[in-house]
């Protein structure tokens, strides 16, 4: 297992007061940081007696390892977040979205995780066949991804891309925040994603698995979310209304309420798992 960056950027909301629910950590997807997590679901599930946590991935936000960006794998990145996890009061049930997904699976196929849930997950086929039906589909959004530099956004691009990320009735204000804070990705780790995802974990190892899709969602579509449900042996919960970045959408609540639904149904054992 590669070694963990050093300084990883955690963001949290504790409960206002003690509680027996597991903690839960955030794992943002590719382009962002951990700060995605911050306006809605840190607060609600905090409030709802989940101890949250998020964090930003190496090369990510306030994290260290800008510099090695580029050569930073997927295997890298479940450094991190196992790094993270073990440094929780107790073990956290893993939430990732998109590429976030992709690294908790890997994560729960190394180890043993009290519970996975994987939002808008790239399916088990990789990013190839999904860039394939984006090309078909879509042709403007891989000419203007191929254009894509954080450092230097121009209102053009970002006009392009917001289709493919948010719905129409994405909050303007936090649309302008949520440019703050993308990102560059490492190019070994889409390569990685290009790839075929591991399989589910054995039998000893297997956590209980929640997968959450939305139905505007043109990056990760719902045939596919259903896809990455099938793999894990699970249906999948596709939500009306909401885009690929469902946890800023203005209907998130619609996402983290069938979320905390799921999580409430995880037996006592599950939940008071230290290990």
């Amino acid at each position: 297992m590669p070694p963990a960056e050093p300084k990883l950027q955690v963001l949290s909301q504790l409960p206002p007061k003690r509680t027996s629910k597991p903690p839960l950590l955030f794992v943002h997807g590719g382009y962002v940081d951990a700060w995605c997590w911050s306006p809605f679901f840190l607060p609600w599930f905090a409030a709802h007696g989940w101890p949250a946590y998020a964090l930003s991935l190496r090369g990510h936000g306030a994290s260290g390892g800008h510099d090695t960006l580029f050569v930073a794998s997927l295997d890298d990145y479940v450094a991190d977040v196992i790094s993270i996890a073990d440094s929780l009061p107790t073990p956290p049930v893993l939430i990732g979205h998109s590429m976030g997904a992709a690294i908790v699976e890997r994560v729960a196929a190394t180890r043993r995780t009290r519970a996975t849930a994987l939002l808008a997950p790239v399916p088990p086929t990789g990013l190839i066949p999904m860039a394939a039906r984006l090309a078909s589909e879509r042709p403007d959004y891989l000419l203007q991804m191929s254009r894509f530099d954080p450092m230097r956004l121009s209102s053009d691009v970002l006009d392009a891309l917001r289709p493919f990320y948010f719905s129409g009735t994405v909050n303007r204000k936090l649309l302008a925040e949520a440019m703050k804070h993308l990102n560059e990705e490492s190019p070994r780790a889409l390569f990685d994603l290009s790839m075929r995802m591991p399989f589910p974990p054995p039998a000893e190892r297997r956590s209980p698995v929640f997968v959450l899709g939305a139905e505007g969602d043109h990056i990760c579509s719902p045939a596919e979310v259903r896809a990455t449900a099938r793999h894990h042996g699970v249906d999948a919960v596709i939500v009306p209304g909401l885009a690929h970045m469902l946890m800023l959408e203005r209907g998130w609540q619609r996402a983290a309420k069938a979320l905390a639904s799921w999580l409430a149904t995880l037996s006592p054992a599950v939940r008071e798992r230290r290990g």
